[in-house]
Order: structure tokens, then C-alpha cells, then sequence
């Protein structure tokens, strides 16, 4: 375990190539750490399973996820996911996706995509769209979120739930110093996302929480839920 833990540190301290395309820099940089990505992200990325805990996915729902990763998002839903007509996970990062294949082997509504997220568009609307700590790593999440509510359909719901800094709310210095850090690994913070959902649907859930940072116990770091449904 511990050295499963140093080779996701020494990824997180070498940082994302600068080079290349998107889908290029995510492969370098997640590769090495893959087969640990799920065990170490446990104790950093707070509220998924509150996130899928929020979201209405009734018996026959067309689910996709965005930026997906390793599928690890699945498993919150429980016994609600044999009942799905479909899960589907969408990511560009084959080395992530080559977990994800592996859970999807386990389930026979699940499928696994290799495609942008901006660009992706499923065969028929679907009932719920959600992305986990993805969306802040997307270099043009506007384009992100209009094509996640492109399929939704009229009611649907989109849930996220990610990183975020105010420099109104957190302080201009905390709020650079987020930035600054998180960038390092291609994690881009701020609160544009947040205003931008609530223009686009209608509010049904949104917390604001301070988040654990693994091996700094006295750092919180801003997070969001969002859920939202569509007009």
C-alpha cells in the first residue's frame, strides 16, 4: 500500500505535461497511477456518494457519466444500478477507461467510452448527466455543460460535484494559492462553473463543504454539489 501510495504522490508532484493535446496529457500524467487512482482518491475527493445519493435514477433511467475515469462512481449507486436501462462512462483517458472496462465487464448495462466530453452525444436523450471532480479538468467546460444538457431530456437532471474557489468568499491570497497548486496537476479552480449552473436549471440541491487534503490535516479545501434539473 505504501508504495502504491509514493507512485500516486511522485504523479501528483511531477505534475501534467504542459505538451500535447488534452487527451495526450491525461494519459501521461494518469498512467503511472491508474491501478492506485481509486484507493488514494477516497480520501480527497468528498460528496460523490452524496452526489449519486441526489440523483433521481429510477428503475429504467438512461444514465451517463462524463470524465468518468475509472467507472469507481458506479459502485455509489448500489442495487439502484442493475435497474438502469443504461450507465454509460465517458472519458479520454484510456488508461483510466481500462479500469473502468473492468467494472463494466460486471455489469451488463454499463458501457464504456472513449470520446470528449464536449463532443459525446448518446443515440437517444437521456434522464441523468453527471461529472465527478472532472468538470474543473476540462478546458472548456462551458462547451461541457451545454452538451451535457443537450442530451438531457426536458426534466432531466445533471448533478456535480468538484472543486471550486471564491476569491470573494475565500480570499484572494487562499484562493491564488488553490489555484496555483491545483493547476500543477491540470485541475483548473474557480466559481464561474457554480454561477453558470444555477442559470441553466433549476436549482434542486447545492452544498457548499470544506474538504479533507490527504497527508495535510489542518488544509480544507472548497468544494461544491450541484443538482439540477432541466426546464
Amino acid at each position: 500500500m505504501l508504495a502504491a501510495e509514493l507512485k500516486v504522490l511522485s504523479a501528483l508532484l511531477r505534475g501534467q505535461p504542459r505538451s500535447g493535446s488534452h487527451a495526450e496529457r491525461l494519459q501521461a500524467f494518469y498512467a503511472p497511477q491508474a491501478g492506485h487512482y481509486d484507493r488514494f482518491r477516497e480520501r480527497l475527493l468528498w460528496g460523490r456518494e452524496r452526489l449519486i445519493a441526489a440523483l433521481p435514477c429510477e428503475p429504467g433511467a438512461r444514465v451517463v457519466e462524463l470524465g468518468a475515469g475509472t467507472g469507481r462512481n458506479t459502485e455509489f449507486f448500489g442495487e439502484r444500478l442493475t435497474g438502469l436501462q443504461s450507465c454509460t462512462l465517458v472519458d479520454l483517458c484510456p488508461a483510466l477507461l481500462q479500469q473502468a472496462h473492468l467494472r463494466a465487464a460486471r455489469q451488463q448495462n454499463m458501457v464504456v467510452i472513449e470520446a470528449d466530453a464536449a463532443e459525446y452525444q448518446p443515440a437517444e436523450p437521456v434522464d441523468v448527466v453527471y461529472l465527478s471532480y472532472a468538470l474543473s479538468m476540462m478546458p472548456d467546460w462551458t462547451r461541457v455543460l451545454d452538451n451535457a444538457l443537450s442530451m438531457l431530456r426536458p426534466g432531466g437532471v445533471l448533478g456535480v460535484v468538484d472543486f471550486y474557489v471564491d476569491p470573494v468568499r475565500h480570499g484572494r491570497l487562499a484562493s491564488w494559492a488553490w489555484r496555483r497548486w491545483f493547476a500543477h496537476d491540470g485541475v483548473h479552480l474557480g466559481a464561474d462553473t457554480l454561477r453558470y449552473l444555477p442559470t441553466r436549471l433549476t436549482t434542486l440541491r447545492l452544498v457548499e463543504h470544506r474538504a479533507a487534503v490527504p497527508y495535510l490535516p489542518a488544509v480544507r479545501v472548497p468544494v461544491y454539489l450541484f443538482v439540477g434539473r432541466k426546464a
